[in-house]
């Protein structure tokens, strides 16, 4: 069963909480994310991405931009734009989108469960990646971003969660990014936190990234290197646990998750598709149902359906972006490694089919490929199988905004 551990959040005064809350790191470039902290002092990106606020010729991985994450996260405590609880809390944390709620459990989760194997994962990592959060965490001193983890839905704690909501108030209340409602409540009640970590140490076997491996990753190893520094400290050293939203998985909605290329289309491309997919053209590109796929291509859109001798009960091989991967990119194109191969790229779904099109049409792109989208179900079956999804096979909306909570890790304390 798995540990959650309450935490005194640095977070925003209510007052600053819509001007300060962003979107996470790793959506934006650096470009983008000076356009949006650039007329706004308040934004989390002057911590998030605080390359901003230096000189445009400077490496987003140069010493002064970790330097200044963490003197501008000070100066936001000094100014007061950001407070800390005074007691180790949990919070709720509910976004909604096109009509849509899911409300997550805000605390810290062990490094412990993660490393036993009990906190589960579905991607690889790249190193690079890897370090620059881990520089990130160490010269803040803190998880200054949530992971986005899910569980499969537990009653009695569902039931604690929506009394809670029913009976208060939330301490804050906005709309931003794409007309997402943030809402989010402060669970202060020492009874109700009891119960919420004795139930999830008692009835929940797992939990599962939804996304945030990297983050994750490097979560866990700045805390193992700290727990290493310090042998004298606690098991309840902050430093041993990480910042997470955990939702229940039946609240979360995966969208397709696209891919175009850039390739030459030989004479006799159909004639290899369909050894694997039968295809026709239709008007409509987005799949209607799994194991079939759009392909945009000169203009006109096809509908390609798998045939049953590519199918797989594997709950790798088996999904739709592996399908694609292995009998079309890997066997006709020769694309082997999507992570490196320039000649693939990924197209989030929430751009819609007409973003596809566009693509093409510009000449950018030769041909683009619409996929059904992944489902909760086969995120928990690779997570439990120990393996390990293709890249890009899940695309999440509404993103975790961040900057609404930060988990100070105390070294200092420990």
């Amino acid at each position: 069963m798995v540990m959650i551990h309450p935490f005194k959040s640095i977070r925003p005064a209510t007052e600053f909480s819509e001007k300060i809350a962003t979107l996470p790191y790793d959506v934006l470039n650096s470009a983008e994310a000076r356009q949006l902290g650039e007329n706004n002092p308040y934004s989390y990106l002057h911590i998030d991405k605080a390359e901003i606020d230096l000189p445009e010729t400077l490496s987003p991985y140069d010493d002064q931009v970790y330097e200044k994450a963490a003197s501008n996260l000070q100066a936001f405590l000094q100014k007061q734009w950001l407070i800390q609880d005074d007691q180790p809390r949990l919070y709720l944390y509910e976004l909604t989108m096109n009509g849509r709620a899911q409300t997550g459990l805000v605390t810290c989760t062990s490094i412990t469960d993660y490393t036993e194997g009990k906190i589960k994962k579905h991607e690889f990592t790249r190193p690079e990646k890897e370090v620059d959060r881990i520089r990130h965490i160490e010269a803040c001193d803190a998880n200054t971003s949530p992971i986005f983890l899910t569980y499969r839905k537990n009653e009695q704690i569902q039931t604690l969660m929506n009394d809670w909501k029913k009976s208060h108030g939330p301490v804050y209340d906005f709309t931003s990014f794409h007309e997402v409602t943030h809402r989010v409540w402060l669970i202060d009640k020492p009874e109700v936190i009891e119960q919420l970590v004795t139930t999830f140490a008692q009835e929940v076997a797992a939990l599962y990234i939804a996304d945030g491996h990297h983050r994750t990753e490097s979560a866990v190893k700045v805390g193992q290197k700290k727990k290493d520094a310090h042998p004298e400290a606690t098991d309840s050293a902050e430093f041993n646990y990480f910042l997470s939203v955990i939702f229940p998985k039946e609240e979360l909605e995966i969208l397709d998750y696209n891919r175009v290329v850039n390739v030459p289309i030989e004479a006799d491309f159909f004639e290899q598709l369909e050894k694997s997919f039968t295809v026709a053209k239709t008007e409509a590109g987005k799949p209607a149902q799994p194991k079939t796929f759009g392909m945009y291509l000169a203009g006109q859109w096809y509908a390609l359906t798998a045939k049953e001798a590519i199918l797989s009960d594997d709950p790798v091989d088996g999904l739709d972006v592996s399908l694609l991967q292995n009998h079309v990119f890997a066997a006709i194109f020769d694309i082997q490694d999507v992570r490196t191969d320039k000649r693939i790229d990924f197209v989030g779904g929430i751009r819609g089919m007409t973003e596809l099109e566009q693509l093409v049409d510009s000449g950018q792109w030769s041909a683009a490929f619409a996929i059904y989208p992944t489902t909760m179900d086969d995120l928990l079956n690779v997570a439990d199988a120990g393996k390990i999804m293709p890249p890009k096979s899940t695309w999440f909306e509404p993103k975790l905004l961040s900057g609404l909570f930060v988990h100070d890790l105390e070294t200092n304390n420990a």
